[in-house]
């Protein structure tokens, strides 16, 4: 079993579900990160964003590795640093488009 953490875009929160359901039921531990569940894209604060972005970090260092949902092979800015800061913790970094194929 590996503890796994989801990164990607939130554009990409139905693929981030489904592949860490079918991460989780091939015996992973998936840690996802949180979903805003109202559609305003200003529904947290700045020190709520800070913190969510804490804990995010927090979820990666507790990970034998992160998988980067990376749909059409895009990576944000804010993934790009997750990659790089799992990296510096030497996690292993799997990617959604090589686990569809």
């Amino acid at each position: 079993m590996k503890i796994v953490t989801v990164c990607g875009s939130l554009k990409f929160k139905n693929e981030m579900i489904e592949i860490a359901e079918k991460m989780e039921l091939q015996g992973n531990c998936m840690l996802c990160p949180i979903y805003p569940t109202n559609s305003d894209k200003d529904a947290y604060t700045e020190n709520e964003v800070l913190m969510l972005d804490k804990m995010h970090k927090e979820k990666i260092k507790l990970s034998d590795a992160i998988l980067v949902v990376n749909v059409n092979d895009y990576i944000g800015n804010s993934t790009k640093s997750e990659i790089e800061y799992a990296k510096s913790l030497n996690k292993e970094i799997l990617y959604y488009t090589d686990l569809i194929k």
